[in-house]
């Protein structure tokens, strides 16, 4: 069963922002496949909505240094609770990224 998987947290605040930019790409990519099959994918679109204001808003508290880790998860948790894993395939680095908001960086020494 995936839930009781440990999910792999950020190594590094470099690692943790690469994170965060591949969802934003991966939310970029998701939305292009939307507006290419309209009909199929409609659904999506409300998700892609949230998502992308919850990763940017994340990324520019990181850049503005107003980021603070462990405030609960992030608003799109919610989002993943709701819609099937096929409308959001990238869902174990949203995952990832929440894990590393919620516990901090592992900085454990596993080299």
């Amino acid at each position: 069963m995936l839930s009781n998987n440990k999910i792999v947290r950020a190594r590094s605040t470099e690692e943790y922002v690469d994170m965060i930019e591949q969802a934003i790409d991966e939310t970029f990519d998701l939305r292009q496949a939307i507006e290419f099959d309209e009909e199929f994918m409609a659904d999506a679109r409300f998700v892609v909505d949230e998502l992308e204001k919850s990763l940017k808003s994340l990324y520019d508290s990181m850049k503005d240094g107003s980021y603070q880790f462990a405030t609960g998860d992030l608003p799109y948790m919610a989002l993943l609770a709701k819609y099937h894993e096929q409308m959001i395939p990238f869902r174990y680095l949203l995952k990832r990224i929440n894990e590393t908001h919620n516990k901090g960086l592992d900085i454990s020494e596993s080299s």
